[in-house]
């Protein structure tokens, strides 16, 4: 829908307010018009009163039966928000509507995964039906006799499970109560009905337990989550989630952006001014949170307990922090990951950690990308570790009080596996040691004095507009510090402030900067950049000579493949995508070199040299090859950190068929420089390898990158490196770069201009020319 359209639906404009524009886009049509409140306010599960829906459909019987009916075919949550009507006009609870969306999703034979994640979550929460439940209840249904399937109905729960979690605070209202109900109830249901008749809703908490409970269970009653503007919220690592899928209707795409932005010490009303949203539609958002279990208020109000409710746990201080699920943490000297030579935190610690609002400091967030959770998730690294990793995809965001218990689960990790499952592995140890390296690191922090850490999933920032996570991350953070490498498919956060150590727009995190590196330095493997579209009859002739090709789809992984079967893989890939196809290796695998920067220059020992062997041949170290020198007029290694990765196409391993290739990092010796190439550079602190990560967080303590003056540095040079790169896909582009996209001038300068003091710029454009890279320049070719 046009967002001039919504955002008149949205604030109730009668026909007669709204302005000629968003009235020529219905077509200058009344009754389009009225078509569009209706459709919009259903979807929205919007309230009639209050409503200019009201003007259009005035029964509001027949709205809300729209609504709900509307609600349960999209799978839609359960609208508690309006639990007032559905329950006490319409007598539809949570269980019924669960029941019929249930019973239908069986007689149709869906998966279960065609349930949303929230609702299957709630599903879970009110008929106990997960997973497994589902998969046998289908499977009784397809049980049949005498030539019948058994009808779904009767195989679903008759009344809700017992609540897995009722809190005190939470109030209870009278549904719609009939004689026959009345007459059902004992002395004290009878009692808890007049009560709740005569003085409307109450706290459950002063309620007896068990009376309250049977009460909801025969839908008599209804719950509400009370969440105040002065409210503060935890959000735990997550428990009971069921991950599905996602449909993108308005409640769970809010749910989605609030999980990315809550934090334990930004109260309600102040998150809704940061999201920019209605502050009753963030409530509703967080009551839903509550209910599920997947947070919980941190400032609960003191009450008198009925006596059955003894034994409940309450907390009746602002004073709660994360230690119910975060484990002490414990450091001890041999614990030093870096064995570095730095004070010791950890009296720091204690007291950064205190409670206090107003002294609350900003963070460092830490950022990743799915691949992240993938390997935590599948990799069965631990028993615990899932639990964090769901959290971590999910809510997009593992906040420092979690990290204690995150990085005790990661501690349990043993270094057994062997393959491809030692990369999963291996991204646990590292990222282990990097939360341990940067929280409460003064020197890791630009104000100097320690801060704790946040994970944040970039696809989850990215899921908020560009001022609103600009205000979210300059809210919370003083420093970002990005996971190298990020995956291609991911949209990187591109920040000048907070500062950011880490690729600066997407781009820089493209094919474009492999393509840009070639031609300003004159080093690199051969290459094709190739449009979408373009179509070969053979393989060209400058790759003849190699046996093994390196493929690079548009947004994605690459892959490496056999030379004699690439041509029809290679034109299957070009149908749908732009492809960078590069020589890696003559025979068997390449060797790759990582080196770290900032460049860590060899040292020449002065005794070593009066006894230099004149018959030894002369070692030459990568950190001094030429192309990188070039590249330095270019790129800031100084403030910066990362790897630059080095390929020897040309080594062959004749007698080493089933080992990998050697991967160093830094200061390696080589014998020449003629066969080593550029092939890549990421920006960030890299996971892959427990040697290449340690080796970039000595780089940050030992070159002061995270001062104030290093980072203003980094974010000026940031600035050149982007104009450098965006210039030259201009140059390569048919059409000027974000000319359809903005109505300023096209050229890059005026779009680095325009965008980087936002964020999520879009989507990295495809060539338009084709190009190779061979005998060290750039040209543009026809195919």
């Amino acid at each position: 829908m046009n967002p001039e359209v919504e955002l008149h639906l949205q604030r109730n404009f009668a026909w007669a307010k709204l302005p000629a524009s968003v009235k020529l886009s219905f077509g200058n049509s009344h009754k389009e018009w009225e078509k569009a409140v209706v459709d919009y306010n259903v979807k929205n599960q919007r309230r009639w009163k209050g409503s200019v829906v009201r003007q259009v459909l005035k029964d509001e019987k027949k709205y809300y039966q729209d609504l709900i009916e509307h609600s349960r075919a999209h799978l839609m949550l359960y609208p508690y928000h309006l639990s007032d009507v559905m329950v006490k006009g319409l007598r539809i609870t949570p269980f019924v509507y669960y029941t019929k969306m249930m019973e239908t999703i069986m007689e149709q034979e869906r998966s279960y995964d065609s349930l949303p994640n929230f609702t299957a979550a709630d599903c879970l929460r009110l008929l106990g039906i997960g997973r497994n439940q589902y998969i046998d209840m289908m499977n009784q249904s397809r049980n049949r006799r005498f030539f019948r399937r058994r009808p779904a109905s009767v195989l679903l729960p008759v009344k809700p499970v017992t609540l897995p979690i009722i809190e005190p605070y939470w109030t209870m209202h009278i549904g719609l109560v009939t004689e026959d109900d009345i007459r059902a109830c004992n002395a004290a249901e009878k009692s808890v009905v007049d009560t709740l008749i005569d003085r409307g809703g109450l706290k459950v908490g002063v309620l007896e337990k068990a009376t309250c409970l049977s009460l909801y269970s025969r839908g008599l009653v209804y719950l509400s989550v009370p969440v105040l503007d002065s409210d503060l919220i935890i959000v735990p690592p997550l428990e009971n989630f069921v991950m599905n899928r996602v449909m993108g209707d308005y409640f769970e795409n809010l749910l989605y952006k609030i999980f990315v932005s809550i934090d334990e010490h930004t109260k309600v009303g102040d998150l809704a001014a940061v999201l920019e949203v209605d502050v009753e539609l963030v409530k509703n958002a967080i009551s839903m949170y509550i209910r599920l279990g997947f947070a919980k208020k941190k400032n609960k109000e003191k009450l008198d307990l009925h006596e059955s409710w003894a034994g409940h746990f309450v907390e009746n201080s602002v004073n709660e922090d994360m230690s119910s699920f975060a484990a002490p943490l414990e450091r001890e000297e041999s614990e030093d990951i870096f064995d570095s030579k730095e004070p010791p935190v950890i009296d720091k610690i204690a007291l950064l950690k205190q409670p206090s609002e107003e002294g609350y400091t900003k963070r460092i967030a830490f950022l990743f990308d799915s691949t992240l959770t993938a390997f935590l998730m599948m990799g069965n690294l631990s028993p615990g570790l899932k639990t964090h990793a769901v959290t971590m995809f999910e809510v997009g965001k593992l906040s420092d009080e979690s990290l204690d218990s995150f990085i005790a689960e990661l501690g349990k990790v043993t270094d057994t596996a062997e393959g491809e499952a030692k990369r999963y592995f291996d991204h646990a140890f590292t990222l282990r040691d990097t939360i341990q390296f940067l929280r409460y690191n003064a020197a890791i922090d630009p104000a100097g004095v320690g801060a704790g850490v946040d994970l944040l999933r970039c696809e989850s920032l990215n899921s908020l507009d560009a001022s609103t996570c600009s205000r979210v991350l300059n809210k919370n953070y003083n420093l970002l510090i990005s996971m190298a490498p990020l995956s291609n498919e991911v949209r990187t956060v591109s920040s000048s402030s907070p500062y950011h150590i880490g690729p600066p727009v997407p781009e820089v995190n493209s094919v474009w900067l492999k393509m840009w590196m070639y031609h300003v330095t004159g080093c690199g493997p051969v290459s094709f950049l190739l449009a979408k579209g373009t179509r070969l009859l053979h393989l060209p002739p400058e790759l003849y000579p190699y046996e093994r090709l390196m493929i690079t789809t548009w947004g994605h992984e690459s892959t490496i493949v056999n030379t004699s079967n690439v041509l029809m893989a290679l034109n299957e890939a070009l149908s749908h995508s732009a492809v960078l196809l590069q020589a890696y290796s003559k025979r068997n695998e390449a060797e790759i070199v990582y080196v770290t920067f900032p460049f860590d220059k060899p040292e020449t020992d002065q005794n070593d040299s009066n006894h230099v062997d004149e018959e030894a041949p002369k070692k030459l170290d990568l950190v001094n090859h030429p192309a990188l020198a070039k590249l330095s007029n270019f790129v800031d290694f100084e403030h910066s950190c990362g790897y630059v990765t080095f390929i020897n196409c040309s080594k062959q391993y004749s007698d080493r068929q089933d080992e990998s290739p050697p991967i160093c990092s830094s200061n390696v010796e080589i014998d020449s420089f003629d066969d080593w190439k550029l092939l890549d550079m990421y920006l960030g602190v890299p996971l892959f390898s427990t040697e290449v990560n340690k080796h970039t967080c000595d780089l940050l303590l030992s070159r002061n990158l995270c001062t104030e003056k290093s980072l203003i540095a980094l974010t000026d040079s940031h600035r050149r490196l982007v104009l450098f790169l965006l210039d030259f896909i201009s140059e390569y582009q048919v059409v000027p770069l974000a000319e359809d996209d903005y109505s300023g001038p096209g050229d890059a300068k005026s779009f680095v201009c325009q965008q980087m003091p936002g964020i999520n710029l879009p989507p990295v454009p495809y060539p338009t020319r084709n190009l190779m890279f061979s005998t060290n320049s750039l040209t543009e070719i026809t195919v």
